[in-house]
């Protein structure tokens, strides 16, 4: 990790996104299964969670499985289902006493085993009150897939075309409180967004590391923050 920085508080984004990469490739460097790059991550989420709520930063959303991720090989995909299932379990109530409120977005199919679905329940329940950072996991997720589920719901509704805008469209995301995101933190030295929060990254910032995810802690967040309050965000206009 470099230098860590010192974000301004009075210049924090609202909503800061973490595509969570490179688990499996920080493992195999060091001759380990791939799980064990995923179960090194925990450590790396809770930190940066706990930093970003230290902060003050009001929503953190991080892509935990992709709608892509069922084409990974079976046993991966069976220990991720279990490996999250029990992270719900030993990590929902210390957040809570945090204040984190805990969110999912994503969809809620049969592929996810209902021992996952109902943990993830119970920890929305047991942090629905919070009034700290809102901490949203991207579960069984594609960009795209929302997008179409929205769509969908539109046409269920019996919205007339003359009736669908943003605003109708918002309302039927699978969060419809979950604000645009103002900047998306990559990890592992890849630059594409893989199809995560198309709707709400429409004019966010993007920063890369080659940090690998077991390795990301608060430090990289704040560096990333630091990036981002650089940067001249202009939205289709001009800052004169």
């Amino acid at each position: 990790m470099n230098r860590r920085l010192d974000p301004d508080p009075r210049r924090l984004p609202r909503h800061v996104a973490c595509v969570m990469d490179g688990n499996g490739r920080w493992a195999q460097s060091r001759g380990l299964a791939r799980t064990e790059g995923h179960t090194a991550g925990e450590d790396a989420l809770i930190d940066t969670v706990e930093g970003a709520a230290d902060i003050g930063l009001e929503w953190l959303t991080v892509y935990a499985f992709s709608t892509e991720n069922w084409r990974r090989p079976p046993s991966e995909v069976r220990f991720l289902m279990g490996f999250n299932e029990s992270l719900l379990e030993r990590r929902s109530r210390e957040l809570h006493e945090k204040n984190v409120r805990i969110r999912f977005v994503g969809r809620r199919d049969s592929r996810v085993p209902r021992r996952t679905q109902a943990r993830i329940d119970e920890a929305i329940e047991l942090t629905g009150n919070n009034t700290g950072l809102t901490f949203t996991v991207a579960f069984n997720y594609g960009g795209r897939a929302e997008i179409v589920d929205a769509a969908a719901a539109l046409i269920r509704d019996g919205v007339s075309a003359a009736d669908v805008d943003e605003a109708a469209l918002v309302r039927r995301l699978y969060d419809p409180e979950m604000p645009d995101v103002d900047l998306v933190i990559r990890t592992s030295g890849e630059h594409r967004v893989s199809n995560f929060l198309l709707w709400h990254m429409a004019y966010s910032e993007l920063v890369f590391t080659d940090t690998l995810w077991p390795d990301f802690r608060r430090g990289d967040l704040y560096n990333a923050i630091c990036t981002y309050q650089a940067r001249d965000r202009r939205f289709g206009g001009l800052n004169c």
